[in-house]
């Protein structure tokens, strides 16, 4: 019995879909139930299982094409089945080409279309592929050209791999720790193999997302490196290596960041890795040193510790987490050390050599020398704009180093070209640059925007999780502001105690005189979604009042944040003021 394989409907506002990827090729056996291909939709790819029994007999619509709701995709059927019928019903010839395929909007003449623009987006990133869309709904006909995959950094070899990787460290200790909990389990193992194949799928998966989102917008895809020809103009060389010129009236560069590498001798030694290498190991080292204990420092730190293995922390401020609040990076560098990590503070490293089958590290800590021997280096010193070879010199765009300078609507010195991103140096996070990247966008496109730090949050995936947003307490003593803070242990929350991570805190700034929140500081389970509270209230410029008569539910991580809030007004309820 033939029949026609469809696009589903996965939805309710679902209008069409990209086939991203056949299960099956022409002439292959099916079964009713197989998985045939899979389809994407904003986010979200969904796999779609065979109506019948048959043979693959013709596949309509190409990986990568998007199509209507309910169009004809493929045609099953038995092998001698004659399956003309099918054919003229799917619009498709005797070779089996041509589904009905989303149907272009009608195109016009830039000067017959009052404000649309041609907008150019160089990479692919957070920044990037964000300030794509956003353009592309504003009505801009939009080209994105990405030289990697797209997602960027965060997506392929930052955020979400590592997050991803910690997740499974907490889960690792979680079931070594069940006794404690009162469940018995045997011999508990790390299966490094099965952990990274979890990553790649993770990342594969939110990386199909990206396309799907940016095919949905009609975002136009050229993978290959941009040069600026002119302020019109980008020359895009591809890896065969042909070229392509496009024509942009704006354009919009984010281009991201690199890892930062230090002079140090012998930094180029085998076995001295990066973020990336870190990622992708073959195996897991027994012994590790981390030069560098800013975030992505301290995250590697804390990933290897809960595994097991031997870490030596070399930072050459004398505190760990500067970005943070002071309080909490050192409650979080003890923390590092009940783990078994060796946080060592003012120590500049002097140099890497071999030692037998590892590394030696050489560093200075005061008027000492020290060396430590570990099976890798990892360095994780920080990162810097990824701007070379963009030729953004030759148009005259303004730079400072190698980051692209900007002003608040994230526009450059050039009046069209603007910027988004870790290439500006302004803030490496990838929330901050999905938000510059929809500043640039919604500018280019007539709005008058300007982009806000004041309550971008800065999250650190330990355990139990640091978040903060606004000041610092060392801020305020450094800008003269009286203030008053609320602190809150979460040894007295019920639910970080059932949680059994009762280490952390939660710390409110705010001003002496009117009570404004000026900085919310957390340690705790759940950190980087509670911290969303803190930012709305710094938006809202809510007082320790309107959080105090907010009421929150109990048992949870967030009633400590009210319990902070009182202890800004000296009356705490669950401890002693």
């Amino acid at each position: 019995m033939s029949c026609l394989e469809i696009m589903p409907k996965l939805g309710l506002t679902m209008t069409e879909g990209m086939l991203a990827k056949w299960h099956k090729r022409e002439g292959d056996k099916i079964e009713k139930g197989e998985i045939l291909f899979e389809v994407e939709t904003d986010k979200l790819t969904n796999e779609v299982e065979a109506k019948d029994n048959g043979i693959v007999r013709r596949i309509l619509v190409e990986e990568g094409e998007t199509v209507k709701c309910l169009a004809p995709v493929a045609i099953i059927a038995a092998e001698n089945e004659d399956i003309s019928n099918l054919l003229k019903e799917a619009g498709a010839d005797e070779e089996g080409t041509s589904a009905e395929k989303s149907e272009e909007p009608e195109v016009q003449n830039a000067a017959e279309k009052a404000g649309i623009k041609d907008v150019v987006v160089i990479g692919g990133g957070p920044g990037g592929y964000i300030a794509a869309i956003r353009a592309a709904q504003l009505g801009n006909k939009v080209t994105l050209v990405e030289n990697a995959e797209l997602g960027g950094t965060c997506l392929n070899v930052g955020c979400i791999p590592t997050k991803t990787l910690l997740h499974s460290a907490d889960v690792y200790c979680e079931i070594k720790d069940s006794r404690n909990l009162g469940i018995d389990v045997g011999e508990v193992s790390i299966n490094w193999n099965n952990i990274q194949k979890r990553k790649k799928r993770i990342t594969k998966r939110l990386v199909a997302g990206v396309k799907g989102l940016l095919a949905y917008n009609k975002v136009n895809i050229i993978k290959g490196f941009a040069k600026m020809e002119t302020e019109k103009s980008i020359l895009v060389t591809k890896e065969d290596g042909g070229t392509e010129k496009v024509a942009f009236d704006n354009a919009i560069i984010s281009t991201g960041s690199l890892p930062f590498v230090p002079f140090i001798p012998g930094i180029g030694l085998e076995g001295v890795i990066d973020s990336t290498g870190a990622l992708n190991l073959k195996s897991l080292p027994e012994t590790i040193v981390i030069i560098g204990a800013g975030v992505i420092g301290v995250e590697f730190a804390s990933l290897f510790s809960q595994l097991g293995k031997k870490v030596t922390i070399l930072e050459r401020l004398p505190f760990i987490l500067a970005p943070i609040d002071r309080e909490i990076s050192n409650l979080i560098g003890d923390k590092l050390s009940k783990q078994g990590a060796v946080v060592n503070t003012g120590c500049k490293v002097t140099k890497i050599e071999k030692a037998g089958n590892g590394l030696k590290v050489d560093f200075d800590k005061g008027n000492e020398s020290f060396s430590v021997e570990a099976e890798k280096v990892l360095v994780t010193i920080g990162r810097k704009a990824n701007t070379e070879g963009l030729g953004l010199d030759k148009i005259g765009v303004r730079m400072e180093k190698d980051n692209v300078c900007v002003d608040d609507h994230m526009k450059t010195n050039i009046s069209n070209i603007y910027a988004a991103g870790d290439c500006t140096g302004k803030n490496m996070l990838a929330h901050v640059a999905s938000e510059q990247g929809v500043v640039a966008a919604e500018n280019i496109s007539g709005k008058d925007v300007k982009m806000d730090y004041k309550t971008v949050p800065f999250c650190v995936y330990t355990k139990p999780e640091i978040a903060s947003v606004g000041l610092t307490e060392e801020q305020a003593v450094e800008n003269g502001i009286e203030y008053e803070t609320g602190i809150f242990l979460m040894g007295a929350n019920g639910k970080a105690m059932i949680s059994k991570e009762a280490d952390g805190i939660i710390k409110i700034i705010s001003d002496k005189k009117t009570e404004e929140i000026l900085g919310v500081h957390i340690m705790a389970p759940g950190a980087t979604d509670l911290i969303t509270e803190g930012a709305l209230a710094l938006r809202l410029e809510a007082t320790v009042d309107e959080i105090i008569t907010t009421v929150h539910a109990h048992p949870t991580i967030g009633e400590a944040f009210k319990e902070a809030a009182l202890a800004a007004q000296n009356r705490s309820l669950n401890s002693v003021n």
